[in-house]
C-alpha cells in the first residue's frame, strides 16, 4: 500500500459513503451545474455554499491527501477530473474506501464483484488504468474477498492521481482561480464571499 493511503486518516474511511454522496451530484450528471434551480437546490444537501477562505484553499497544495480529505477539496478536484475525463479514478478510490468499511458477510462477494466489474474488469464501463498482473491478482481476490482485496489496486490508482493528475489540478485553472479569488476576497473589504458553487459555475460559464 502506497504511503498516502496508509495515512490516511479513520475518520476518512468512516466517511467514504458520505464523500460518495458529496460528489454524487457532480459526476453522473454533469448538466446540472448548467441549471442555476438544480444548483441552488442542492446547496444545502452537497456544501457548496460553503464559504471558502485562503488557507483553506492553499491547504491543498500541501498533498493528495489533504486535498482529497477535506470534503470541498475533494469536490473540487473530482470536477477537475471530469474535466480530463478521469474522474474514474477518485469514483474507484472511493468505492474501495467505501467496500473497506463493509462488514463481513454473504453479500460481500457480492459487492466486490460489482466493483471489480465496474472498475477492473477489461472493458469495464469506468474501467482504471491498472497493469493486467494486478487485474488478475484482483480477479483471484475477490473470489473469497476480504476488506483488503481492492488494496493493491487503490494504491495504483492513488498514486496515479498523485504523480499525474495532482500536480496538474495545483496549476490548473480549477485551482489557481479559486486560490487568487480566495486570497482577493479576504484582502479586502467586501463582504462577497467566494463559495464552491459559484467557482464552478464561473469555470463552466
Amino acid at each position: 500500500m502506497c504511503k498516502g493511503l496508509a495515512a490516511l486518516p479513520a475518520t476518512c474511511l468512516r466517511s467514504a459513503k458520505d464523500m460518495k454522496h458529496r460528489l454524487g451530484f457532480l459526476l453522473p450528471k454533469t448538466e446540472a451545474w448548467t441549471d442555476h434551480s438544480s444548483v441552488s437546490a442542492r446547496k444545502d444537501k452537497t456544501g457548496t455554499a460553503h464559504r471558502l477562505s485562503w488557507d483553506e484553499v492553499k491547504q491543498w497544495n500541501e498533498s493528495l491527501q489533504t486535498l482529497i480529505t477535506h470534503k470541498h477539496g475533494l469536490v473540487v478536484f473530482a470536477e477537475f477530473l471530469r474535466s480530463e475525463y478521469s474522474e474514474e479514478n477518485i469514483r474507484f478510490w472511493l468505492e474501495c474506501e467505501e467496500f473497506k468499511s463493509c462488514k463481513p458477510s454473504a453479500k460481500l462477494a457480492l459487492k466486490a464483484r460489482k466493483v471489480f466489474d465496474e472498475y477492473i474488469a477489461v472493458d469495464a464501463p469506468k474501467e482504471v488504468n491498472l497493469e493486467s498482473h494486478i487485474r488478475e491478482e484482483t480477479k483471484k481476490r475477490i473470489a473469497d474477498p476480504t476488506s483488503s482485496c481492492f488494496n493493491e489496486a487503490q494504491s495504483k490508482i492513488y498514486i496515479l492521481m498523485e504523480k499525474d493528475s495532482y500536480p496538474r489540478f495545483l496549476k490548473s485553472k480549477f485551482y489557481l482561480d479559486l486560490l487568487s479569488q480566495t486570497q482577493a476576497r479576504g484582502h479586502s473589504k467586501s463582504k462577497d464571499q467566494i463559495t464552491l458553487s459559484s467557482h464552478l459555475q464561473r469555470l463552466r460559464a
